[in-house]
């Protein structure tokens, strides 16, 4: 019997290539986003190449179209084997200089969509005795940065989240957890974290003025140097994805390139991939 999978935040980037890597890889796959007017360039591929695909509306700020993606994937199938927490914005702006309503959107996209998500699932999972979670996180997840405050800390919020269900679930309910953690992605998720960074006028102005301009200029030169370390496709990323979901027993943690790894690593070195913490916590709680 092959496997589900439901997957959110498909309409492009990682979310887009997951779906038709999956497809490709004798997954049944439910394919959601929020508006599915944008899933034209999925749809193509899934006439194309005649995949294994439904797409189904799914917005992660919205906890009643969680549950009716959840519910329509139960009443086909009787279980969802793979849940991908994809969907996510990029966003870069000084604490200061943001709204309320940001602040509000940023956590709600990053953070609770995967809470609300997995809290959907977690029920059908338990009761099968068997299931994955995979949360595509970020480096960003790991390692605070300058002008991201907000998107880091809904991002670290997901790690610990993730890593506090692994100590649990996975035993007592055959649950495997897994975090994916990317650095850079050349995708429209970082084309949009750029226009929300650059074309706000508030950001690049008053004290923070100087600052911003060494952080844009030092990301220019990154890009510039090293475009083919520092950023890859949606595709390789979705790749690691698929590795994790086809790995029988996946780490918590897996960093997708070298320069995440390294990027990353005073924070891993001890521990890359999550492992000896979980069985630690586990040791120590239960």
């Amino acid at each position: 019997m092959n496997k589900n999978v439901l997957i959110t935040g498909t309409s492009t980037g990682v979310g887009l290539e997951s779906a038709i890597l999956f497809a490709k890889n004798n997954y049944k796959v439910y394919a959601t986003m929020r508006n599915l007017e944008k899933g034209e360039a999925l749809r193509k591929k899934i006439e194309e190449e005649n995949l294994n695909i439904e797409l189904l509306p799914l917005d992660v700020t919205n906890i009643g179209s969680i549950q009716s993606a959840v519910n329509t994937v139960i009443e086909k199938d009787g279980r969802i084997d793979v849940l991908v927490n994809n969907a996510g914005a990029g966003f870069a702006k000084t604490i200061e200089q943001s709204t309320e309503e940001e602040i509000r959107w940023v956590t709600d996209v990053n953070y609770h969509g995967v809470v609300f998500c997995t809290q959907a699932v977690l029920p059908f999972m338990r009761k099968q005795k068997s299931g994955q979670i995979i949360s595509i996180t970020s480096v960003g997840g790991l390692v605070g940065q300058p002008f991201n405050e907000l998107y880091c800390g809904a991002k670290f919020a997901v790690e610990g989240f993730m890593e506090s269900l692994a100590t649990y679930v996975s035993d007592a309910f055959n649950i495997k957890i897994s975090c994916v953690e990317p650095g850079g992605i050349a995708t429209e998720f970082m084309t949009s974290a750029v226009e929300k960074t650059a074309v706000d006028g508030k950001l690049a102005s008053g004290e923070y003025l100087p600052i911003f301009e060494r952080y844009m200029a030092g990301n220019q030169q990154r890009a510039n140097e090293s475009k083919e370390q520092v950023y890859q496709t949606g595709l390789e990323v979705a790749g690691i994805a698929l590795e994790v979901a086809q790995n029988e027993n996946p780490p918590l943690r897996v960093r997708t390139s070298k320069w995440a790894e390294d990027f990353c690593m005073l924070k891993t070195q001890a521990d890359p991939d999550g492992t000896k913490l979980v069985n630690e916590i586990k040791n120590s709680f239960l």
